[in-house]
């Protein structure tokens, strides 16, 4: 069988691959883009001229679970092992539905409450888990990647900065809000449709332009897309798809120019997988791409503008139950295929993911798995070490190349939001999972600890993390006592004005803030979206 794969060599997205390759392989029109330096546009070579010898990539992890003191505990024990950024997890069984605890749907899976992230019901939840985090010069993440929960995820973030007294315009952090992660990866039983959640996006997107300047108000994500089956070239195209989604949008709704809303989402989230020169090339072939459709599409030029932000966070799908502590390898070479690509920030999946969210062992590891990375491998000392060679530049712009060819597809049936609309974007990472699957099953894409290599009897056993037994009960209480201690009047009034707002055609977001402050819950806002904009229809079939 072994043999057999070596007659057909290919990249993990199919590209083939030659034995070696040399000058001639690299595309003439790409052969003066390798010669300029890093920080120059396009920057395939890098964002910053010397690379991380000054600007370190962000250590920033994923983490929290439980109660919103649990994660509060966790984000502080990150931050003291040596976490240079946070990223706040709400919990998906209430967060992604907009769904208080006592809702039918989730007292049917109550069991699950608190596992996947923090129950934050109110902002008063939200102040718990922040509490203690100089939040004024720590770079946060407010949660809310789902894009129907972005606006209360934020609202709620910025709220806590107001009620500490902090000037909004000085706060720098970063928002989500991601298509991919419920309209590809795993869509929920209610969400909004597509159309209301652009909307919702653009809203967060102009609100911070006006107040909160130094926040990136939300991060073009094809990771969740990418883990759930499309390979590096169409992750590509997809993100930019999305992109020119937002900018058109903004040129539409002209309320501001399409180059004060590139600085706000010129920031992508991408997946690092296991095929490490592809996953290295695929951030270069980002940065290149990101420049070359402002300039061609929109006249945008501005370096400032043209220089995409990368974050990064390793494969989840990658790591595996068996042989748990094999994960830790495969993180480091997930994360060392992002720091040769270039990234601004990284977070390393934990050894345990596949058993339960990550212990507190499990994320010490994935911190230390960068700090050796950044100090002990010399690896900081060059920017883009890749660069000028055969293989990398090759490669780079095959990607890119097959990159905008999947993007035009995409346009070419409507736009981003059509294929999720219509499921061709759901069925290309279907195909292609399940090839990835019988490839498994038939030997011929080799996992070390599953199909090959495999003990009956592990020497080293991992017990999954299952969180706290009380998350639900306490959420439960909390929620009855904001509703006992609330100003009533001015929580309906807030309410009133967020429902007349999402039916009229102003910015949520000034009304979604005035309605976190007033102690209005998640599920309160939730009713108000399914009521306004109804649910989508997941193309699916069965």
């Amino acid at each position: 069988m072994a043999e057999d794969r070596k007659r057909n060599w290919t990249s993990a997205s199919g590209i083939p691959l030659k034995p070696f390759y040399g000058a001639d392989d690299v595309p003439a029109g790409q052969r003066a883009i390798v010669n300029g330096a890093p920080g120059e546009a396009p920057f395939l070579r890098g964002a910053y001229p010397t690379g991380y010898r000054t600007k370190p990539w962000r250590i920033f992890q994923l983490s929290g679970f439980g109660k919103p003191e649990d994660e509060n505990e966790r984000i502080k024990m990150l931050l003291a092992h040596g976490e240079t950024g946070f990223i706040m997890e709400h919990d998906r069984n209430t967060a992604d539905h907009m769904q208080n605890v006592d809702d039918p749907e989730v007292v049917a899976r109550a069991r699950d409450v608190g596992l996947t992230g923090a129950v934050m019901q109110s902002v008063r939840d939200i102040a718990i888990c922040l509490d203690g985090i100089p939040i004024e010069s720590t770079y946060g993440h407010a949660g809310g990647g789902v894009v129907q929960h972005a606006p209360f995820a934020l609202a709620g973030y910025w709220t806590v900065a107001k009620r500490r007294g902090l000037d909004l315009g000085r706060l720098a952090g970063t928002g989500q809000s991601d298509f991919n992660l419920t309209y590809v990866g795993c869509p929920p039983l209610r969400q909004v449709p597509t159309a209301p959640g652009l909307r919702l996006n653009i809203d967060i997107v102009e609100y911070c332009a006006d107040v909160l300047p130094r926040w990136v108000p939300v991060s073009i994500a094809a990771y969740n897309a990418a883990d759930s089956g499309i390979n590096a070239y169409q992750e590509l195209g997809a993100l930019f798809a999305n992109a020119i989604e937002y900018l058109d949008e903004v040129e539409r709704r002209g309320r501001m120019t399409v180059a004060e809303a590139a600085r706000g989402v010129g920031g992508g989230s991408f997946r690092l997988s296991m095929d490490l020169f592809e996953e290295a090339c695929k951030m270069r072939a980002a940065r290149q791409m990101w420049a070359q459709l402002l300039a061609e599409r929109y006249g945008i030029t501005d370096p400032k503008l043209a220089n995409l932000r990368i974050h990064c966070v390793t494969a989840g799908s990658r790591m595996t139950y068996q042989q748990p502590f094999n994960n830790i390898v495969r993180g480091t070479i997930m994360g060392l295929a992002g720091a040769l690509g270039g990234i601004q920030s990284l977070g390393v999946s934990g050894y345990d993911e596949a058993l339960s969210i990550p212990s507190e062992h499990a994320h010490q590891m994935s911190v230390r798995i960068q700090q050796i990375l950044q100090n002990e491998t010399n690896l900081t000392a060059v920017a883009d070490p890749l660069g000028g060679s055969y293989y990398a530049e090759a490669l780079t712009a095959e990607l890119i190349e097959r990159g905008r060819a999947f993007k035009d597809e995409i346009l070419d049936q409507g736009g981003y939001l059509a294929t999720l609309d219509n499921g061709w974007m759901l069925a290309r990472a279907n195909e292609n999972q399940i090839a990835e699957f019988e490839a498994q099953d038939q030997g011929e894409q080799i996992v070390v600890g599953v199909n090959a290599f495999h003990d009956d009897v592990s020497p080293h056993e991992v017990d999954g993390f299952m969180g706290v037994d009380d998350t639900y009960d306490v959420a439960l209480e909390r929620l009855n006592e904001i509703r006992r201690s609330r100003h009533e009047a001015a929580a309906g009034d807030a309410l009133k004005a967020l429902r007349e707002g999402c039916r009229g055609s102003a910015n949520v977001m000034p009304l979604m803030m005035e309605a976190l402050d007033s102690d209005v819950t998640l599920g309160e806002i939730g009713d108000v979206f399914r009521q306004t904009f109804g649910d989508w229809q997941p193309p699916i079939t069965v």
